[in-house]
């Protein structure tokens, strides 16, 4: 089979395509590089099943082109980063709505089997711990540009059932939470990657806020093998699905914790974040998911312990560094 992976330059996007080609399968990647890395798929351009499409899922003649030269998609194309999320709220915005409108549309005029990830960031400020998927979303107000990348993900989910549910769409939407390994970058405001090259460096780790805030960290490897299995799953289809981890870990401990596998002599510096983002920015205190959904579909459990993952981001970053 030929897969379509758009944003397949990018750090998630690159380990799929990987993970494809291992399987035997031919892989084109649609990648505009904007947040992409050409350092992430070279390596895989030697294999005559790959093909790299530079441009934009926002160009609707070359989306319907893409997909019309696959049997199935999967749309991982968005920005990342709080970073780039507050300061190009116009580009988030557009890159994530119209792109993926551009890309459904494309699949459902050609009826191709499609999966789009969606963020863990559509929870909002809801506090019923884990989140499931049925739970509310409580997002933030208009006027918090942090707010528009989670209702533009929201508005992508609403299209993409819409399109399942009018034309029959194969559509899948998986919701990943904090997903860190090998080729992540904290260039646009990823905290792992982040402070690992603080720690390397021996320069402060910022935290923002008290660092009392909890995430699940999941390592990339598991994440893929769920997207992949997800897509090969027609009673997935027309539902909404969590990705990630569910073992909780303040960014205080983190921090600690990536310190003390550097050996770094770094200190831990805390920064308000109205200093890091502006003012009116606000942060979720946790970010649990209910894994209970995929759990019960295709039997998902991560497989890579915090440290584990950990160990696996270090190394990668201190070959970098």
């Amino acid at each position: 089979m030929r897969y379509l992976i758009t944003g397949g330059a990018g750090f998630i996007g690159s380990h799929l395509a990987e993970a494809v080609l291992s399987q035997g399968h031919e892989v084109l990647v649609l990648d505009d590089f904007s947040t992409g890395r050409y350092e992430n798929i070279k390596h895989l351009e030697k294999d005559s099943r790959f093909t790299l499409v530079r441009g934009s899922i926002l160009d609707t003649e070359l989306a319907i082109d893409c997909v019309g030269r696959v049997d199935r998609v999967y749309h991982l194309a968005s920005s990342v980063g709080v970073q780039l999320i507050v300061d190009e709220p116009i580009k988030t915005i557009r890159t994530i709505v119209d792109g993926t409108a551009s890309i459904l549309d494309a699949c459902s005029r050609l009826n191709k089997p499609i999966l789009f990830t969606s963020t863990s960031e559509i929870y909002g400020k809801g506090e019923s711990i884990p989140f499931s998927e049925d739970d509310n979303s409580i997002i933030g107000p208009s006027t918090s540009s942090r707010w528009s990348y989670a209702t533009a993900k929201y508005l992508d989910e609403f299209l993409a059932l819409a399109h399942h549910r009018k034309s029959g769409l194969p559509v899948v939407i998986v919701r990943l939470f904090n997903t860190i390994g090998p080729r992540q970058t904290g260039q646009y405001g990823m905290v792992v990657p982040r402070f690992i090259t603080q720690a390397l460096q021996n320069q402060p780790i910022t935290i923002y806020g008290n660092g009392s805030q909890t995430r699940c960290f999941c390592h990339v490897n598991d994440v893929i093998w769920a997207i992949m299995q997800m897509l090969d799953t027609p009673e997935a289809y027309g539902e909404i699905f969590n990705i990630g981890s569910d073992t909780e870990v303040s960014i205080n401990t983190l921090a600690n914790t990536i310190l003390s596998k550097t050996k770094s002599t770094s200190k831990i510096c805390h920064i308000s974040y109205e200093k890091a983002y502006g003012e009116s920015f606000e942060d979720m205190g946790r970010r649990v998911p209910d894994l209970t959904k995929i759990r019960k579909l295709i039997g998902y459990s991560p497989r890579y312990t915090f440290h584990k993952t950990l160990d696996d981001t270090i190394r990668h970053l201190s070959s970098e560094t």
